[in-house]
């Protein structure tokens, strides 16, 4: 018995894929790759790319005064949170304003692990512990650095007014970049914060190398600096291991120019926790910047 498919009806349904099909891309670029706020794309030599970068302005933005500046990591992850945070901060007696600067990861070609793994957890190994698919290089977070430090830095210092405190954040991933500047690049900033960094995988390298550091570098803090790690109670076991561990190190290392604050969010999962951190965080650097209880 012969079919006979109704052509139209092919060219009409091929169409509708399509179409389906660019409207999801354009919703998933649009939820990744465009924000709310001042879209910048920057040229980078360094890493050899157009970047763009996301600029949350305060809402009483005044060009003549100086401001605070944070640079995040995943760009509009959890974007509003920060939004809500820093406007509830703002309305605080004495509360520090600050210039927000999120870091998209690229859209068309995956980057994330390229950009925010430690160059040494991908050489340092004995086990497997972070899968690796084999679909992105991994582990040039020194060149994401410098893209920081030599171009995106200057960048903002030459548009906007800014004081001398600067915060670096992240989450996962981005969470162990800030732990790989910390200890690389301790004065480059004043501020970290390490949501659930994985700082678990490839043997603990991550925690490894910042005992080390704190072990052997008593004077690398030339300025007041400080360090805010969290992690979810219910998150996978290697990363509450992580979390411990590093707690231990920064117990056993005491530095007076470093204060450091932790804590478990009750029942929080990976994705959760860093929803739950911005605030305490944010609350945590205040009192560290104006020496309040």
């Amino acid at each position: 018995m012969a079919i006979h498919i109704n052509k139209n009806y092919l060219v009409n349904l091929v169409f509708a894929v399509i179409a389906l099909s660019l409207i999801i891309l354009g919703s998933r670029y649009y939820n990744h790759y465009v924000s709310a706020y001042t879209d910048v794309t920057i040229d980078s030599k360094v890493l050899n790319e157009t970047r763009k970068i996301f600029i949350r302005l305060p809402s009483n933005y005044d060009a003549n005064k100086t401001y605070s500046l944070i640079i995040k990591t995943d760009g509009n992850f959890n974007l509003d949170k920060w939004d809500e945070s820093l406007t509830m901060l703002t309305k605080k007696q004495g509360g520090q304003q600050a210039i927000l600067v999120a870091i998209p990861n690229l859209f068309f070609a995956s980057s994330r692990n390229r950009d925010l793994v430690p160059p040494y957890a991908r050489q340092e190994v004995n086990t497997e512990a972070r899968l690796d698919d084999g679909t992105q290089p991994n582990g040039e977070a020194d060149k994401f650095l410098q893209f920081i430090e030599v171009e995106l830095l200057p960048y903002l210092s030459s548009k906007f007014k800014l004081n001398n405190n600067r915060v670096l954040s992240g989450f996962s991933a981005g969470g162990s970049f800030v732990l790989y500047v910390f200890h690389t690049k301790t004065e480059l900033f004043n501020g970290y914060f390490a949501f659930s960094p994985a700082a678990w995988y490839d043997d603990m390298t991550v925690v490894s190398k910042v005992d080390t550091f704190l072990k052997s570098n008593k004077e690398a803090f030339k300025q007041p600096t400080y360090l805010f790690l969290s992690v979810g109670g219910d998150e996978h076991p290697l990363m509450l291991e992580a979390y411990n561990n590093l707690e231990q190190t920064f117990k056993t290392n005491h530095n007076n120019n470093l204060l450091w604050e932790s804590i478990i969010n009750p029942n929080a999962e990976h994705n959760d926790n860093p929803l739950l951190s911005v605030a305490d965080a944010l609350g945590g650097y205040q009192r560290f910047l104006y020496k309040t209880p």
